[in-house]
């Protein structure tokens, strides 16, 4: 099956206690491209202005990600510079300049239109639907959000819901998407907006999965180093939707496994700055991770003590 995402791909600014990385490669769409890379190919729908550094384009093909749908525009790249305190659970944005992003009309190369699999990264929900209506019966469509659209675009980010399969957001978006502080309510309401499967990232402390059948629960990695978390649900997505896409094992267990992956591919990308971690990742380390993630959750049956 084909994956198709559309998100951003940025120049980000980031500070945190260990260190400090400038004008590096950001963006929700280069995250989750480069992390579903890894099990699928990923085509990708975004822009970049002219001052977009050529050694970005390079890394990007050298994970066969297809670049036909990324325009480049007269301007400058979308940027954001942020910084993290010691809890690492919440990035403080200093500044966003959204650049040639602010005029961004997103239309998918021909090739595009019949993507299997479709990954509405965190950008206007206007933009995701008009993705949407240029996409040919997809099995599948997941999407993401933010406070952002959640506060200033409520009605269209519902309008996407309706449209969508699965939703992939933090605990303290689900809680203002829905208005409810526990998080069981939440994934009731939400799910009642339109899709069938929630998943909310929890950080540290791990994801939690509802549908209409099972509530499942998978923890965090437990790592010794955490660098920069930028970018850790978008990498989480593209984990999760690239093994799907790889598996096209869209049932209870296929998604479970996702979650895991997806699960995988965050606590990499949290080891270094940028995605410098993915960048030097090889696939047996990361089936090596799963392997440790179901040590992590498996217990023995009560019959074999």
């Amino acid at each position: 099956m084909s994956l198709l995402v559309i998100g951003t791909v940025a120049l980000d600014s980031v500070k945190t206690p260990f260190g400090e990385a400038r004008e590096v490669l950001g963006g929700s769409a280069a995250y989750f491209a480069t992390a579903a890379s890894y099990f699928t190919r990923v085509r990708l729908v975004a822009v970049v202005g002219r001052d977009f550094p050529e050694e970005h384009y390079r890394f990007l093909k050298s994970r066969e990600i297809d670049l036909s749908g990324l325009q480049i525009l007269e301007g400058k790249t979308f940027r954001w510079r942020g910084e993290y305190g010691f809890q690492l659970n919440e990035a403080h944005t200093l500044e966003t300049q959204l650049n040639v992003l602010e005029t961004f009309k997103p239309v998918l190369p021909p090739s595009y239109r019949k993507a299997e699999m479709v990954f509405l990264g965190n950008i206007d929900p206007v933009l995701q639907q008009e993705v949407l209506r240029q996409v040919e019966r997809p099995k599948l469509v997941a999407c993401d959000t933010m406070n952002f659209w959640i506060e200033g675009r409520r009605d269209e980010l519902k309008r996407t819901l309706q449209k969508v399969d699965i939703v992939i957001i933090n605990d303290g978006e689900a809680r203002e998407l829905a208005g409810e502080a526990n998080l069981v309510k939440a994934a009731r309401a939400i799910r009642s907006y339109g899709p069938r499967t929630l998943i909310i990232k929890r950080g540290e402390h791990g994801v939690l999965m509802f549908n209409d059948k099972t509530i499942f629960a998978a923890p965090a990695y437990p790592l010794e180093t955490v660098f920069d978390p930028t970018g850790a649900g978008d990498s989480f997505a593209g984990g999760f939707m690239g093994r799907l896409t790889q598996t096209g094992d869209l049932g209870e267990t296929g998604i479970r496994q996702a979650v895991i992956f997806g699960s995988v591919m965050a606590s990499f990308n949290v080891e270094s700055f940028s995605l410098d971690r993915l960048r030097r990742l090889t696939r047996p380390e990361i089936d090596d991770r799963y392997r440790e993630f179901r040590r992590l959750t498996t217990v023995e049956d009560l019959r074999e003590i």
